[in-house]
This record gives C-alpha cells, sequence and structure tokens, in this order.
C-alpha cells in the first residue's frame, strides 16, 4: 500500500521504511518540518520516495501516519481529505507526556476514529487517552552488529541538546559521572554543556552531531554506555548500544526498567550505586563483556526489526479494511 508520513524521527523511519509498502514523504523548497523529504544521512530503499504537496494530490494513498498534529492539517490542505474519515490514518505517538505523568491528555483523545501506536507500554501507561484506541509497537532496531571492543576504558552517553533539555535528560548527572570516568558525550546541540555544568573538559569530551554510523564505531569502543535520562520516552540510541553489545548503567526510569534486563547491567534510582557500576565495568572487562553480550541478546529478542515490521503490517491493514 501507499504510506504517507512525514520525516520526523531519522532512527524510528530508518526502520519503518524497511518494510514492504510504498512510503511517500512530502518535501518542501525549504526542507523544514513540514516537507524534510528524505533522510541524507542513512541509506533509505528507493521505496522511500519524495513528494511534493502537489503531487500528493495525483496520489492514490491508502493510509497516513501522523506524527504531530498539524499532520492532520496539511492532509486536508494537500490531499482535501480527512483523516480518518475518508484517509485511514494512525497517529504514531513518540514521546512521553511532557506534562503531568497522570493528568496529560493526548491531543487524539477525543477521537475514536484514529488509534493512537505509542512506542512504549510506559507513554500508553501515562498520557490519558481518553476515547482513542490504543496500541503499542515497540521500536525495532536496524542492527547494527555485535562490534564492542570496550578498549577505551571510557563511560558513553549519547543525548542531543543537553543544555536546553537540562534535568530531564540528566545533563547534571553529568559531572558525577565524569568524577568516577572519563566521558565522551555524542548528540546534536553540544555547545556549552560545559560551562552550563561546570564540566571539565579534559573528563567530558564533546562529539556533537557524528554520522550514524560512525557514532555506532567510537560508541563501541567505550568500555560502558550510560543512559542517565530522567524522562523520556525510550531512547533508540539505547537500544542501538546495546545491539552494539555495550554493557548498560542507567537510570531506573520511564520504560529503561523493561529493555535493560538485570544481566545486561546495572539500572537504579541512586547514582551512587551507577557510579559504583561504572567503576565495576571500567576496571573489569570481562564482566562488562558479558553485560554486553546480554545486553545484545535482548534487545535482539525484543526490538529485532522483523517483529516491528510485522506489527506495524497489522496495524496499517486493520485500519484500512
Amino acid at each position: 500500500m501507499k504510506v504517507l508520513l512525514w520525516h520526523v524521527h531519522g532512527s524510528w523511519t530508518t526502520a519503518f521504511v524497511l518494510g514492504r509498502h510504498e512510503y511517500l514523504l512530502p518535501v518542501t523548497p525549504d526542507r523544514g518540518p513540514d516537507g524534510l523529504g528524505r533522510a541524507r544521512t542513512w541509506d533509505w530503499p528507493a521505496s522511500a520516495r519524495e513528494v511534493t504537496p502537489e503531487q500528493l494530490r495525483d496520489e492514490d494513498v491508502d493510509v497516513v501516519v501522523l506524527q504531530r498534529v498539524r499532520d492532520l492539517e496539511l492532509v486536508r490542505e494537500w490531499l482535501g481529505r480527512e483523516p480518518g474519515r475518508d484517509l485511514p490514518a494512525v497517529f504514531l505517538e513518540h514521546n512521553a507526556p511532557d506534562g503531568s505523568a497522570t493528568h496529560t491528555r493526548h491531543p487524539l483523545a477525543d477521537r475514536s476514529d484514529i488509534p493512537i501506536a505509542h512506542v512504549t507500554y510506559f507513554n500508553q501507561l501515562c498520557y490519558d487517552n481518553g476515547r482513542a484506541p490504543t496500541t503499542v509497537i515497540e521500536h525495532g532496531i536496524v542492527d547494527p552488529g555485535e562490534r564492542w571492543t570496550g578498549e577505551l576504558a571510557r563511560a558513553a552517553v549519547v543525548t542531543n541538546e543537553p543544555v536546553r533539555r537540562g534535568r530531564t535528560v540528566g545533563a547534571d548527572l553529568l559531572a558525577g559521572l565524569a568524577a568516577v570516568a572519563p566521558v565522551d558525550v555524542f548528540g546534536m546541540g553540544l555547545a556549552g554543556l560545559h560551562e552550563r555544568y561546570g564540566l571539565d573538559p579534559d573528563r567530558v569530551a564533546l562529539h556533537d552531531d557524528p554520522p550514524q554510523a560512525a557514532m555506532h564505531a567510537e560508541l563501541a569502543r567505550r568500555r560502558v554506555y550510560v543512559h542517565p535520562v530522567r524522562w523520556t520516552s525510550l531512547g533508540l540510541s539505547l537500544l542501538e548500544a546495546m545491539h552494539l553489545g555495550m554493557p548498560v548503567v542507567g537510570l531506573a526510569t520511564t520504560e529503561v526498567v523493561e529493555a535493560v534486563p538485570r544481566e545486561a547491567g546495572v539500572l537504579s534510582t541512586d547514582p551512587e550505586r551507577l557510579w559504583a557500576a561504572v567503576r565495576t565495568y571500567l576496571h573489569d572487562e570481562d564482566a562488562a563483556r558479558l553485560a554486553g553480550k546480554a545486553a545484545r541478546a535482548a534487545a535482539l529478542e525484543r526490538y529485532g526489526l522483523p517483529r516491528f515490521l510485522a506489527d506495524w503490517d497489522r496495524l496499517l491493514s486493520e485500519v484500512t479494511r
């Protein structure tokens, strides 16, 4: 079938467009949020093709995967069709609630004609979904391969915009981590991190916006992956690190407690326990290797690409039936 979706989340879309459908990705002259088009840093198949808003009118779209409330308006404007009424639709919710975990009502909570597909059970639980039908389709990861060497006795963190997002992504915890291990932070929007949190550049190295393949190669050389995030949806970078075979040390919050089994690392809400675990892995390479192998096995079983694509095939079939 022909699936219309916007390029909103690059890593998620990379997995999604590897399915058996034709994927229509809006593109606008400025390649802004409403029309980013195909990814330029990932290798997407030819079945994922760019279409302008004008070209969309001539496409026989079977279903739309909405990811922002604005997408509803764009479908009406560009296709002249109403999502959920005369165009089958699914709303893909990537995020945990931005507000209260007990009182945040989902923007589509009052619609019963568009199912909400959450990426974690935690997100489904915490949103007030109202009368909207909901389901959970957990992430699927394009396997980067078992590449961990752990040759560098350093901790790796992946985070985007930590200066702006601050405590949400645990940026304030990096100083405590750096006290027990040299740290490499990978991600976008890292400028100003040292200054904002008083970090020593000799202890915390920044790797701003590396290509995904290069980041995977560098992550795999670090001894341990640290996930200091307090509140967000389940990070794909965590699942990618597990696929690489990295041991995990992280905050026991949100969906992480489901994703990381006990044998794959250490989760706790006590930072001191986390830093003790980091010390252990830095000094015991065999323990790190065993935990990393368990992390990879767990990630392959739960977040493998075939299961992800099969789950989406079932949902798309249901809404277009």
